[in-house]
């Protein structure tokens, strides 16, 4: 099994760089926001990290190509970093500390590209999360300082913790009536949203989350470090991996069920 070590050991360097660059602009009253043509905001933090990712990548794998959310595809090859730079600008550009950087490396292999290393670091929550293929999900303060990840073992829905992110998305996709059924059999719902969910499901405190429409900077990192973790990450159509344009996440016990009822048409 190939060793990913030295590519993590990368991420997490990515990964203080912008943490200081974000922590450093968070809740400032200059902050400047803009709106993208798909009408959500993109902050003069999301680009400036993203810059500095990038501009870190090229130097340390220049041979790699990169995706990122703010300025596109650069490169070919078989390996592909992928980046968000703040998941949860909305969060980010209010005041509200759950947002965080999500960098993921991609390799070309049967089905397409997937995912072998993903960090998840939301500075202003002091939590860093992160797992390389076949080698585990972590989370702490460093790669040295870190405790292993497992997912729940609830396999009933009526003792399941649901997380979501919001209810639009799910009723302009016809599939608001399933989702609402899922939140009547489930323990407990809560639209924590963005990346936490996922990391929730990875640590065992969450079994179910799902999310109607993503990109793949949105789920790169997350899926390697629910999968690493024990847990299942599809789309809603069961297809594994972050290339569906919207996912699942759970425990693996309760994801047929799961999709079952996120995939109840209106």
């Amino acid at each position: 099994m190939p060793d990913y070590h030295d590519d993590l050991r990368l991420a997490h360097v990515l990964a203080d760089a912008a943490d200081a660059a974000t922590m450093a602009r968070f809740k400032a009253l200059d902050l400047k926001v803009e709106t993208k043509p798909d009408m959500t905001p993109v902050s003069e933090a999301d680009k400036a990290a993203e810059e500095l990712i990038r501009g870190q990548l090229q130097r340390a794998r220049p041979r790699d190509a990169i995706l990122g959310e703010e300025y596109g595809i650069e490169g070919t090859g078989p390996r592909r970093w992928v980046i968000d730079p703040i998941d949860g600008t909305k969060n980010y550009v209010r005041g509200v500390p759950v947002w965080a950087t999500l960098i993921s490396l991609m390799e070309a292999a049967e089905g397409g590209y997937q995912p072998v290393v993903g960090v998840v670091s939301a500075p202003a929550l002091g939590r860093r999360w992160w797992a390389a293929k076949g080698h585990g999900a972590y989370t702490g303060r460093s790669l040295t300082s870190a405790s292993r990840m497992q997912v729940s073992k609830v396999s009933t829905l009526s003792d399941a913790s649901f997380a979501y992110s919001s209810l639009s998305g799910w009723e302009e996709q016809g599939r608001l009536n399933g989702f609402l059924d899922l939140t009547r059999e489930v323990w407990r719902t809560r639209a924590y949203g963005d990346f936490w969910p996922y990391m929730m499901v990875a640590e065992g405190s969450v079994d179910l989350c799902a999310e109607p429409e993503l990109s793949l900077w949105d789920m790169a990192a997350t899926a390697i470090v629910v999968t690493e973790a024990g847990g299942t990450f599809t789309g809603l159509d069961g297809r594994p991996g972050p290339h569906s344009g919207n996912a699942a996440a759970s425990n693996g016990l309760l994801h047929d069920e799961l999709l079952g009822y996120l995939n109840e048409r209106n």
